[in-house]
């Protein structure tokens, strides 16, 4: 109880102790981003060659299966982090947030390969948000769930954007962690909008996604982005989902028509809906009853 009321008081070691407590997990979600699409497809992989081995009967498959199949160890925690260029393991000193980076001026301290600045920009990003969420939300139970939902929002951001996956490793927990938060009252959302809100969520985008398919005989979107709003629908309720389309829709198009037209992207090449519902939802999260009194204040409703 003093922890919350010196907390409360003090403002600035409150949001001080959230901005140095999520560059250290700002390092961890690099290594989920990097390690989690690859423990998936190995996985994947490994199921797949299983299956064909055991349905085919086939010895000399199975054989071959079991002999190529790697077993090596690899998770989030092993192996330790290498220099992919020279193989030097990453020491305790030159994983500190940002500061090592800068330090090494962004260079392997071996073999000199230079250290993508994506890195610290992921780190210094997951910080600011944080601390964006803490400062908005105040000391309380949901701040910290908001915090920790910001995290999984980055990490699906950033994975969607490079491999075009939206891994059911974390949309999947945090859908029903959105709806038991309801359930305990530490949500401000009541329990039926974030039942309803997970359910419009994906009913939503399935739809759409059955209808282009029907018109075009194309897939318009992956199912993970269906399972990604039904997640910010039981967080947010189903109010908020008619806002999170308008803004991801609006962004995307901008963004895909900017890629098309300045850098001669192929129109044909998919681009992931993902980031724009993550960043839509991350906006309504913090801003959504603003945004809808300006909207309603403007409209003079």
């Amino acid at each position: 109880m003093e922890i919350y009321q010196y907390l409360i008081s003090n403002s600035f070691f409150f949001l001080s102790t959230v901005f140095l407590f999520s560059l250290l997990v700002g390092s961890f979600l690099n290594v989920v981003i990097c390690r989690l699409p690859i423990m998936l497809k190995r996985e994947w992989k490994s199921d797949c060659l299983g299956f064909l081995a055991e349905e085919l009967e086939d010895k000399e498959l199975q054989t071959k299966y079991s002999n190529t199949e790697d077993k090596t160890p690899f998770n989030l925690s092993v192996p330790r982090s290498r220099c992919p260029s020279c193989g030097h393991q990453i020491s305790a000193l030159e994983n500190i947030p940002v500061i090592s980076w800068l330090f090494l001026r962004g260079k392997c301290s071996q073999c000199g390969a230079a250290i993508s600045i994506r890195y610290p920009l992921i780190e210094l990003t997951t910080a600011l948000l944080s601390v964006l969420v803490a400062w908005n939300f105040g000391v309380q139970w949901f701040s910290l769930a908001a915090i920790i939902l910001t995290w999984a929002l980055i990490v699906l951001t950033v994975i969607d954007f490079d491999t075009q996956l939206l891994p059911d490793n974390i949309t999947l927990p945090f859908l029903w962690l959105g709806i038991l938060l309801s359930l305990t009252g530490i949500s401000p959302i009541s329990l039926t909008d974030s039942v309803i809100g997970a359910i419009a969520g994906y009913m939503v985008l399935w739809t759409v996604y059955q209808l282009f398919k029907l018109v075009t005989g194309k897939e318009g979107m992956g199912f993970g982005d269906f399972k990604l709003l039904a997640l910010l629908g039981a967080w947010l309720g189903w109010q908020a989902l008619p806002m999170i389309l308008l803004l991801s829709a609006l962004v995307g198009s901008i963004v895909g028509i900017s890629l098309i037209l300045l850098l001669g992207r192929d129109k044909n090449i998919p681009i992931p809906f993902g980031p724009y519902l993550a960043a839509a939802g991350f906006i309504a999260l913090l801003w959504g009853d603003q945004i809808k009194q300006a909207y309603f204040t403007y409209m003079g409703l």
